[in-house]
Parts: C-alpha cells; structure tokens; sequence
C-alpha cells in the first residue's frame, strides 16, 4: 500500500482551522504543547505506516473467518492490536480520571485519521470503543465507569453498538431484543442484533456491547428503548473477563468492503442466560445512544477522509510513474508520465482539494467538541448544525474521491490487484451506516436548521460572510440563507425533497469557508504551500460554483416526484 503520513497537511489544518493553539491555551488542555502535539503526529505516523499500512491488503484479500468458537482475525492483525494498545494510542483522547491522557479530541481525531487512512478497516475498532467510552461517560453510574472505562481508554477491551434487527433499520423504534429485570440490577437480554461491526473478534480481552432493547411494558416506539451494557465476558470479583455471557457470533457478512472488519450478526441469550445492566434511565436508551451515534457520525465523516487521503495519495504515486502519450500540442512526442496530461490533472487537483476540503470541515467540527467541553455553548449548538454536514458531505467526498482513484489508474484500476478498487469499496458503507446521508439531509432541515429559533445557522452564515469578500463564494453562502430561510417555512414533503441538494449546498459553502482562511495563511514558498494554495484556488473557483447550480434542485416542490404513482418506477 501506499502510504505517507499527511502529517504536515495535518498541522497545519490543527493550527489554522481547528485552532489547536487556543485550546490549549486552556486549563484543560494544557498538556497539548506544540512540542508534544508534533511528536504525537510524528509517532502515530510512523506507527501507521511501520505497523498498521503493511497488513491492510492481506486483510481485504483474507478477511476474519467465522468458527463456532468465534471470529478469528487475518494474519497480523492480532499483533498490530496489541501494538496499539502498549503503544497507549488509544488513550489520547480518554479521560485522565480513567488512564486517558485527556487531550483534544480533535488531535486524537488526527490520529484516528492517520490509522484508517493506512488501515481503514482496522480502525473502526478504535472508533467503535470511542463512542462506547462517550455513552459510558455521560450515562454510566460511576460503578460502571470504574469497571468498564479504564480497559475501554487503553483498547484492552473493546466497544460496539447493536442498534440494528433484521425488521428494524433506520427505523430503531421496530426492534425486538427484550430485556427482563433480575431484581438485582441486572437484565436478561434476549434479542439478534445484525451488522454489528467488530462485533466479536480474537484482538481484546473482552468486547463490551452496548444493546437497545424493549422492557416489560415499555410504550411503543423509540420512547420505550432502553440501553443496556453487555459483556462478552461477565466480570469476575476481581473485575477481570470471567465466564461466557451467552453471546453468540451466528455469522459473519461478506461484504463489498471493510473486509478485515468482521460484521456480525449476534444472538444474546440462546441459553436464557445473557445478563446486562441498564445504561440510563430506562427507557431513556434513545438519548444515550444518540450521545455514542453523534460520536460516531463526527468519526464516520472522518472516514471518508481517511479513503480520499489514501486514494488521492494511490492515485498520485501512480500518475507520477505511469508512461503514457506525448503531451497534447507539443513538438516533443516522447512519452509522459500520465500526472503531465491536463485531464489527469484536473483529476488530481480535484481529488486534493477535495480531501483538503473534508478535512477541514470535520477537523473544524471535532474542534467545536473540544470548545463545548470549555463551557463554549455557542459552539456546542454550531457543532450540532455540523455533524449532519460532516456525516453526510464528508463521507460523500471519500466516494468521489475514491471513484476519481480508480478513473486515473485507467484499466488498472479495475484490477483488484492495484489497490485502488479497495478505496472505492471501503468507501461505499460510510453515506449508508451511523444513520444514511439521506436521513442527515433530513435531520439537518428537520431540526437542526430551527435549533434556538435559527439562531445558530444565522451565526454561522454571518461568520463565513464576514470572510466571504465578492464572489461565487458570497454568492453561495447568499444562496444557502435564502433556501434555508424558505425551507424553515415549507412543508415537511418540501424541506425533505430539497434536503439533500441543501445539505450539499451548505456543505460546500462551509468547505469553501475554511478552504479561502487556508489560502490566506498558506506560505508560497515551498511544495506545501504551493499545493495547498492551488488545492484551495481549484476548490473556491470550480467547485464551490458547482455548489450554486444546486439551486434548482434545492427549490423545487416536492410535487415533482409525485407525479407518477409508486407502481410506475417499475415502468
């Protein structure tokens, strides 16, 4: 595999959009010195490159194996693990009261970066322990929290999310796993849950599922969920993995990509005897899950990033190296390498300055994390109207960008054995799962545009406007208050059907934001500063009027797609 650590690129975005500086100015976050911050970016770099990069093919082409005895990892995998965990990478950005190092969470974002872009598989693990530390956090008793957060903090032992049932998908409120009370604070869980990633797996102690699930005489709907904690392995009276739980790995799913990531379907409670503890009130798993969903969303966005870094750099390398035609209109007629054709180029730059543009808008949102735990309220409400964006856009981006990798490989490209096709698999999943980009379109003009009367979209927009100048860029963000302005109005079929060109739009205006500040602060003397400044020029002057052509479709009546009746599609 190809791949070089984007630390400089990652710098520099720290500094200028995430503003990493400021936030360690504070109390809290004062251990994020540039000295340590270069040296945690250096080290994860190397890490990924040395331990995580060198596995990544063997575990597409191997994938983990189903056994009656579980899930066994490809080669390598079980040793890389370990390595991440001794390595105490997974302690980043945990809580020091739990033997987390406390820092950003914007810089462990970087570092979550630099794993999946060299694996990107491998680093759903991490990622799903993330968000089960952040539901403990917030809605663990302070028992839990001892038991469980100081072996989730190192990856000792591992974290998912079991929200999806064969009947229920998007729809959480049809599921069926029950839980019935023991009358000791615990719960018997019975229920399937599908497409749990890294569900089970031989890298960690223990795995520690976080289940939604229905109490006796709980109401209808999402009101009556609750969420429950259920260990592979119970505790035993020293707090270490004791006896089985009676959860069983029924299968695993062969997927388009994320093969070295084993998606499980998993039965709880086959033996009537699959014991977890309420997570929250009960029936208040719905606000809990939410709490893990929303971190998980920030970091679904980032992989999409991760597979445009990785594709953009594929796709680079072999630009550079292939041979093929003369240069168009030239008196020279020997053979070029491809990156010197104008199309190819055009390809390139689109695919860096789209990468460049994802990266800004979740680094700039996993900053808003870091700022709301400050006290910052105004940027926990700006972070709320972002995550839909980051979600939906950013993951929107790694597709393209991957879909542009296989393009300039030509033929080879469509040959497994290039590598690039991997990208635009692996791609694929991240607008489908953590809620579809679909359902963030709509979240977005459902609730998030008329949070606190649109007062923070209006902050937001009067912001970039500050910035904007004359041109496309104004245009657009002129665009966006406009159509948000009517949206808020319309009806709920209207603000559904305009959803997705609107997130789109507003996507791209906040891109387009941070891409000019980028272009203002790029130093022009050298590689990197040229690059990052043609990178934000190609953005601002083709992409961002793309953005405005959205227009029409975000302002037509939903009435267009209901002049045929549901039947006739089959036509």
């Amino acid at each position: 595999m190809t791949f070089v650590p984007a630390v400089r690129e990652q710098r520099f975005v720290l500094e200028t959009i995430a503003d990493l500086p400021g936030l360690a100015a504070s109390e809290r976050f004062a251990e994020a010195t540039q000295d340590l911050v270069d040296a945690v970016l250096d080290g994860a770099g190397q890490f990924a490159q040395g331990v995580w990069a060198p596995i990544a093919r063997e575990g597409d082409v191997t994938g983990p194996k189903w056994t009656e005895r579980g899930v066994t990892m490809p080669p390598g995998y079980g040793a890389a693990y370990r390595a991440y965990v001794d390595g105490g990478w997974g302690t980043l950005g945990a809580p020091t009261g739990f033997g987390g190092q406390g820092l950003p969470y914007v810089l462990a974002s970087a570092v979550l970066e630099t794993l999946g872009t060299a694996n990107m598989a491998f680093a759903l693990a991490p990622m799903l322990t993330c968000g089960t530390i952040e539901a403990l956090l917030h809605h663990g008793t302070p028992e839990q929290q001892a038991a469980y957060l100081p072996h989730l903090s190192t990856g000792a032992w591992t974290g998912t999310m079991n929200l999806t049932e064969p009947q229920a998908g998007s729809d959480v409120g049809a599921l069926r796993t029950r839980a019935e009370p023991l009358g000791n604070g615990k719960w018997r869980i019975k229920g399937t849950k599908i497409f749990i990633s890294f569900g089970d797996h031989d890298m960690a102690e223990n795995i520690i599922h976080l289940v939604l699930a229905r109490t006796p005489g709980a109401p209808e709907g999402t009101r009556g969920i609750s969420l429950f904690l259920v260990p592979k392995f119970r505790l035993d009276e020293n707090g270490a993995p004791g006896t089985p739980n009676d959860v069983r790995t029924v299968s695993i799913e062969h997927k388009l990509g994320l093969h070295a990531s084993p998606t499980c379907v998993l039965s709880f409670g086959d033996e009537d005897d699959c014991i977890g503890e309420l997570i929250g009130p009960e029936h208040g798993g719905m606000r809990a899950m939410f709490t893990m969903m929303n971190n998980a969303r920030l970091n679904v966005g980032l992989q999409g990033v991760q597979v445009a870094e990785a594709a953009t750099q594929k796709a680079v390398a072999y630009a550079s190296d292939r041979i093929q035609s003369a240069r168009a209109g030239r008196m020279d007629k020997t053979p070029v390498a491809i990156i010197e054709h104008p199309d190819v180029r055009r390809m390139l730059l689109r695919m860096k300055a789209q990468t460049q543009a994802a990266r800004a808008l979740v680094y700039y949102a996993a900053a808003m994390v870091d700022a709301a735990t400050l006290g910052d309220l105004t940027a926990k409400a700006r972070l709320e109207l972002l995550t839909p964006l980051v979600k939906a856009h950013a993951t929107d981006l790694g597709n393209e960008v991957a879909s542009l990798g296989v393009q300039v490989h030509g033929g080879m490209g469509f040959i497994e054995e290039t590598g690039a096709a991997q990208h635009f698999r692996d791609a694929r999943i991240t607008p489908i799962y953590e809620g579809t980009n679909g359902i963030q379109a709509a979240d977005l003009v459902g609730r998030k545009l008329g949070l606190s009367d649109g007062e923070p979209f209006a902050a937001l927009l009067a912001e970039m406007k500050q910035d904007a100048g004359d041109g496309a860029l104004r245009d657009l963000i002129d665009a966006c208050e406009d159509i948000g302005t009517r949206l808020c109005r319309a009806s709920a079929d209207d603000r559904l059907a305009a959803s997705y060109p609107f997130l789109t739009m507003l996507s791209v205006a906040v891109c387009g934001w941070l891409m000019s500040r980028q272009m203002r602060l790029a130093a022009d003397g050298d590689a990197f500063g040229r690059m990052k400044r043609a990178a934000c020029a190609f953005y601002l002057s083709q992409i961002v009027p793309e953005a405005i052509g959205l227009r029409a479709a975000a302002t037509a009546p939903a009435s267009e797609l209901y002049t045929i009746q549901a039947e006739e599609f089959a036509a």
